[in-house]
């Protein structure tokens, strides 16, 4: 006899990156090497000196020892102070929270938001830890569609219509997984829709290191003085510095949200890594330079990734930015998961189906450039 489990979790996804690649189990590798386009990790490794700090900052006694349930003040200052220069805006150590990644942050911030019935809004196609945390949690999920007509960026007038019960929208820009970066006006909008229905904005800028120069900054929330009330912000350090395995992300947010968050905080995670909290704390500063230079790296990853695809006859690139390609799939093509599979299995190019970002995606395939150099791009087209 099998014992029940929690229906919650067994209605959860099945997390999608193992789930590729186990078919490329299969592959015999006739056509090369494997091509792991699944995953949106940093295809470069992290600034030696933040390695030299790391590696200190891990065998130090401090780090051993439990920290601030809300991060050590040295990194929560850091990032509000590099934050209060992107975004033009005041912004201090007391509004920042540090967490154990940026999948966490959104898990306590929805635990924090939503109370029992209530519901979340999150434009499709959807990053699927994000839907996966709501049903973990018994959240119920507003999908609000995104059209690549409209560049995958969502409609408040589409979104107005489906506020009933949602007690917080979400956005994530750069956009995972179409890379869809979102117009100042069109965050500035949803924020007012939120306020206007007594909801809250959650605005998910992972991603934000890797925007241009011109795009900066990608909003104005923070300059509203009473932003503090109705927005909490993500962000994530395991991109921009490339430390996804040391797992440091944060939540901003004001004092009201601030204020429950620290029961989500001590009962999820206590703290966030010491070591990497310390080492990070040096490094906002100390890398700005580096990270610049990334962000050109990755531009110029993004350019060959168009340059590849313009080759492909029948394919079109409905959407590209950060680290992320959204591509169409030629008509005569199978379903999105039928032709994953095959080309994982027989082609050795790994990359996730649209049906793992929500309902409607059907002939979309997401292929993250972010880890492959130029000359792994360039072989991409052989493998489609």
């Amino acid at each position: 006899m099998t014992l029940p489990l929690s229906p919650r979790i067994r209605a959860t996804q099945t997390p999608p990156i193992p789930a590729v690649r186990g078919w490329a189990a299969r592959y015999d590798g006739r056509a090369g090497p494997v091509l792991d386009l699944t995953q949106a990790v940093p295809g470069y490794p992290p600034h030696p000196d933040l390695l030299a700090k790391l590696a200190e900052a891990a065998g130090s006694r401090a780090a051993a020892g439990y920290g601030p349930i809300d991060g050590d003040p040295a990194l929560r200052e850091a990032l509000a102070e590099d934050m209060a220069g992107f975004y033009g805006a005041r912004i201090s150590a007391a509004d920042v929270a540090i967490t154990s990644g940026g999948n966490l942050a959104f898990t306590m911030a929805m635990s924090v938001l939503a109370g029992q019935g209530e519901a979340v809004m999150l434009p499709t196609p959807w990053y699927f830890n994000h839907r996966m945390a709501l049903s973990a949690l018994g959240i119920p999920c507003v999908p609000l569609d995104c059209r690549a007509e409209d560049g995958f960026i969502p409609d408040p007038d589409r979104a107005a219509a489906l506020m009933a019960g949602v007690r917080a929208i979400v956005l994530v820009t750069p956009n995972n997984p179409t890379g869809a970066v979102y117009p100042p006006a069109v965050i500035a909008r949803f924020a007012e829709l939120a306020r206007a229905h007594g909801a809250w904005l959650v605005l998910d800028e992972t991603y934000r290191d890797f925007l241009s120069p011109a795009q900066s900054p990608p909003h104005a929330l923070f300059a509203n003085p009473a932003w503090d009330d109705g927005f909490v912000h993500l962000y994530s350090f395991s991109k921009a510095y490339c430390v996804p395995g040391h797992r440091v992300g944060a939540i901003v947010c004001g004092p009201g949200f601030r204020a429950e968050l620290m029961k989500a905080l001590d009962t999820m995670q206590i703290n966030a890594p010491k070591a990497a909290q310390a080492a990070l704390a040096w490094g906002v500063e100390a890398l700005r330079d580096w990270r610049g230079a990334n962000r050109d790296l990755m531009a110029g990853r993004a350019g060959a990734f168009r340059r590849a695809v313009a080759q492909l006859p029948g394919w079109r690139l409905d959407s590209l930015g950060a680290y992320f390609a959204y591509l169409r799939l030629p008509a005569d093509a199978p379903d999105a998961v039928a032709l994953a599979e095959h080309l994982a299995v027989e082609r050795g190019l790994l990359g996730l189906p649209g049906p793992f970002f929500g309902p409607g995606q059907e002939r979309h395939l997401r292929l993250a450039f972010a880890n492959a150099e130029e000359s792994v791009i360039a072989q991409v087209p052989a493998r489609l």
